[in-house]
């Protein structure tokens, strides 16, 4: 499993923690896919349509055999199987993943971009994934300081707690 990938999680619907809980293991059980490392959990605010219940989101650092377009398949499958319903663009959903980076390589295809192309702007997403790896966007040509203390996004389940719902 030579590839590295950040997974983005988020939930906002039914059973938050559980939801996570159940990605996280699907992950963990596909053959080609090893977690090495995960975040907090965090409570945040819904960005773009905001007429919706709190998120809980969280990263999860992956190895895989997998390719790209084949990770996209199995993360999209695994939100198929947990319920997820693509009515309106940013909103509530029972589980969301998303691929944040792979490897350190851009991609730009009908079907996948990444890094992901809203990353940098979401506090949801670079809080967790420094936690995971402060150095992370040293490689990055971009400035996250204001992002880091945001007041929509706050710890919910410590890292250390975080698989043992």
């Amino acid at each position: 499993m030579n590839n590295i990938a950040f997974i983005g999680l988020g939930t906002n619907e039914g059973n938050r923690e559980k939801f996570l809980k159940e990605a996280i293991q699907m992950l963990a059980a596909h053959r080609c896919i090893s977690i090495v490392d995960y975040s907090s959990i965090y409570e945040t605010e819904p960005v773009g349509y905001t007429e919706q219940p709190l998120f809980l989101n969280m990263v999860v650092k992956i190895a895989t055999s997998l390719t790209a377009l084949e990770l996209l398949d199995s993360i999209q499958k695994i939100e198929n199987d947990l319920g997820r319903k693509r009515n309106v663009r940013w909103g509530p959903r029972t589980i969301d993943l998303d691929i944040l980076l792979y490897n350190k390589e851009n991609i730009k295809s009908e079907r996948l971009i990444v890094p992901h192309p809203r990353m940098f702007e979401r506090s949801f997403v670079v809080i967790p994934l420094l936690e995971i790896d402060k150095d992370l966007f040293g490689s990055f040509n971009i400035n996250i300081d204001h992002l880091k203390n945001d007041p929509g996004v706050s710890l919910y389940i410590d890292r250390e707690k975080a698989l043992q719902l």
